[in-house]
């Protein structure tokens, strides 16, 4: 417990210090968001808002993460797939910012170049889950497990991928994800912790920290914006985490809200192309109650509320 907390406090520290240097540079070089037409019209005033802020965000987690797992002598081949696999997830996310940044227009790489970028990076840890755990085809849930057998990898992968993919759509509002994956990080130490494995935990924990850190900047009305570096990193590295711990059952409860996020943008998608009618007034669906009237910061509110709430369900399960 000691070593989370350590890690906690090195990811919020190093995120907070590292931010102002990084915020005053994108100032310097004009790096901002640009803002799709189809956006709530109130996002248009964060046309020009720094982006790729999750570039600090990774810093923050993978330099507070070695360096407790080190501390603690806990760094270990599995810990090393995690942070691989996170920081390739953080190089397509950057790679899309860039590309959006270049253009000066919302659209960075395509939708399936995006997708088969996540599903590649997302093998790494498949694969060595399969071959070094005993248990690797099985998924389990508290004293129960079901061996999926070559079905197993499909569906890892599909976690991975899909908690990326739902995170970075979580992050559409100031706050929304890092308060959201603040909570799903935090609940995702502790499962870790209590099953004996500190290597997760401390990575799970800079990470808590290193949003908390984040959110300093990103809140109303955000100085910066987490762009795809962060959230496609961040979302790949729970999914990761849940594969890697063994506990991926979990991961529906942890990233409940990021789910919703997405079946939100899957029913409008579905219902628009086979009946011409949008089931909610704009997804994914927090832009559903920007539209009914809510604040930004009620909707983030709730939505945290109800990750928080997720999250002890899963305590509970444990």
């Amino acid at each position: 417990m000691t070593m989370m907390i350590i890690a906690f406090l090195l990811g919020l520290i190093l995120c907070l210090l590292s931010g102002i240097p990084y915020i005053d540079f994108l100032k310097k070089r004009t790096i901002g968001q640009f803002v799709l037409d189809l956006a709530p019209e109130n996002h248009k005033q964060k046309e020009g808002t720094p982006t790729t802020g999750g570039v600090f965000i990774i810093f923050a987690v993978l330099s507070a993460s070695i360096i407790t797992l080190f501390m603690a002598e806990k760094f270990s081949t599995h810990a090393g797939i995690a942070l691989v696999t996170f920081f390739f997830y953080a190089l397509a996310g950057f790679q899309d910012d860039f590309l959006k940044i270049k253009g000066h227009e919302n659209k960075g790489l395509s939708a399936r170049g995006k997708f088969l970028r996540q599903v590649l990076i997302a093998v790494l840890p498949v694969l060595y889950v399969m071959i070094t755990n005993d248990n690797g085809t099985y998924i389990t849930f508290g004293k129960y497990s079901i061996d999926c057998m070559w079905i197993y990898p499909i569906i890892a992968i599909f976690a991975i991928t899909g908690a990326s993919n739902a995170y970075n759509l979580t992050d559409g509002l100031d706050g929304l994800a890092a308060s959201t994956g603040m909570f799903a990080f935090l609940a995702t130490a502790v499962i870790a912790h209590l099953s004996g494995q500190t290597y997760l935990a401390i990575i799970a924990a800079a990470t808590t920290g290193a949003l908390l850190g984040f959110l300093k900047y990103n809140k109303p009305k955000a100085q910066v914006f987490m762009g795809d570096t962060g959230s496609l990193a961040i979302g790949g590295l729970l999914g990761v985490l849940a594969i890697l711990g063994k506990f991926e059952i979990y991961l529906v409860l942890l990233a409940g809200i990021f789910i919703i996020e997405t079946l939100s943008v899957i029913i409008q998608v579905t219902s628009f192309k086979t009946t011409g009618k949008r089931v909610f007034k704009m997804a994914p669906i927090h832009h559903h109650f920007e539209l009914c009237g809510w604040s930004e910061t009620r909707i983030v509110a709730v939505f945290t509320i109800v990750t928080v709430i997720l999250c002890m369900i899963g305590f509970v399960a444990v």
